[in-house]
């Protein structure tokens, strides 16, 4: 009976290695033998010396000791707590050659996954200016010599590591965190004790509509009552005059879930209002909005292009969310059918389609596996069918659908490389062909990488 080698590594040993490739999550990867072996903070063509601090059947984990040689893509990442905190894992890496790693990560699971080497994958479009650009911060608020203290949890843990900006985070809603943190802890306001479930403020989170300006303050708390709430608000409005709403959610459950079930405004509207392209969205605390609106705008841009529309079409949108893309396709559509499981996110794609006066795009709450099936039952049929799923894809049942309504031409917009790989090549094999992939940067500083699809039914 055969048995299956031991690695070739052990626990505590130090090796040399060259590195090849990175990680989903940004590690570096070295093989031995093989053997793969992931490393945070390293590089692709690196030479280091390596600790190995983990060994699995099959893949070990390793910490950098000494950079032998360095790749011309390295950089000191710019802030402070970079090495502590858990929210970006590519700082050390110059944007051209994060943009470059992205790009390979797409090409990669397009062969591999997809069986699609053929397909062109575009160099991905990134930003001008890849810092500062998400709108929305929500930040675990803790205690330390009697004040409070917020920030991201240090990694691997649930210890906040305390920030007073952060540099993927737009400047507005930093700047009020702090001086929400400062008021709150003269006022008395305890924090949420995770290990004892008490104190009061669990996270404290800021929206900021960049069009606008306009800010929205949401306080997460144990507690129905926020203390000394009348005089927390005065401080707070008469400081920054450009928050327009502040709201309450109250979360009384022991859990890692951020929102509970109760939200109250306590001042002001319940919604602030933003633009993407010429489109007016109004964003309550709980809405689902992209955190980068500028390229969300690029996105939904190359969405519109390859849906290609002259003004005839019917347009199915599965997995609409709160109608963003589904009024993008509307200017150009003859109709637009949306769907959504989340009934408050159709809520708020029917306000946006009234706010901007659009009437021909209807919206359905369902699984848009379900859905959209009934649909075709009930002889809708789509000339050009958007999908945005969730990271995990499509489900099959709608993927089947597709196939069978056959419509001229599918958009896939995709938050997963691998998922999306895996759905093209099930739409491949059922009459459609993969005209191209652009990969677009929404999350830089992140290994995250969104692509749009465009795909073409095949002819008879």
């Amino acid at each position: 009976m055969s048995t299956k080698a031991a690695p070739p590594v052990e626990k505590n040993e130090y090796i040399d290695v060259v590195f090849e490739d990175l990680t989903h999550e940004g590690a570096g990867v070295a093989k031995v033998n093989g053997y793969p072996i992931f490393v945070p903070q390293a590089l692709p063509d690196e030479r280091a010396k390596i600790k190995v601090i983990k060994v699995k059947k099959n893949f070990a984990f390793g910490k950098l000791m000494e950079l032998y040689e360095t790749s011309p893509y390295r950089q000191e990442a710019p802030c402070l707590v970079y090495k502590q905190c858990g929210g970006c894992q590519l700082q050390h890496l110059s944007y051209e050659g994060q943009l470059k790693a992205k790009e390979k990560q797409v090409r990669d699971v397009m062969q591999r996954i997809g069986n699609l080497p053929d397909v062109p994958v575009h160099p991905v479009l990134g930003m001008e200016n890849p810092w500062l650009y998400r709108n929305k911060a929500q930040v675990p608020i803790g205690e330390h010599e009697g004040g409070l203290i917020g920030g991201f949890y240090r990694q691997g843990t649930h210890e906040i590591v305390d920030m007073k900006s952060c540099l993927i985070q737009a400047e507005e809603n930093d700047v009020l965190i702090q001086r929400v943190k400062e008021i709150c802890s003269k006022h008395g306001v305890s924090a949420y004790r995770e290990e004892q479930h008490k104190g009061t403020l669990r996270h404290v989170m800021a929206r900021y509509g960049l069009v606008t300006g306009e800010i929205m303050l949401v306080f997460i708390t144990r507690t129905a009552e926020l203390p000394q709430k009348a005089a927390i608000i005065e401080e707070i409005t008469a400081a920054f005059p450009q928050v327009k709403s502040i709201v309450q959610n109250v979360n009384e459950k022991r859990t890692n879930v951020i929102f509970g079930d109760k939200t109250k405004v306590l001042w002001g509207s319940e919604y602030i209002y933003d633009y993407i392209g010429g489109i007016k969205f109004a964003i309550s605390a709980r809405s689902f909005y992209q955190v980068n609106p500028v390229q969300t705008k690029v996105l939904y841009d190359k969405t519109l292009e390859y849906a290609q529309l002259s003004g005839n079409e019917a347009v199915i949108d599965a997995y609409c969310g709160i109608g963003t893309i589904s009024l993008f396709l509307a200017q150009k559509a003859k109709h637009v059918y949306g769907v959504e499981i989340v009934p408050e996110a159709i809520e708020d794609a029917k306000r946006n389609a009234a706010l901007n006066g659009i009437e021909n795009a209807e919206f359905a709450v369902g699984e848009a596996e379900k859905v959209i099936p009934a649909w075709y039952k009930q002889g809708i049929q789509a000339d050009v069918i958007v999908v945005d799923p969730p990271r995990k894809g499509c489900d099959e049942a709608l993927l089947e659908t597709i196939a069978a309504m056959k419509p001229k031409r599918v958009v896939y917009v995709s938050c997963g490389p691998a998922t999306l790989a895996r759905d093209l090549r099930y739409l491949e094999d059922h009459g459609f062909r993969t005209v191209e992939v652009q990969p677009v940067d929404m999350f830089p500083q992140t290994m995250h990488v969104e692509c749009v699809a465009w795909l073409e039914r095949k002819e008879a």
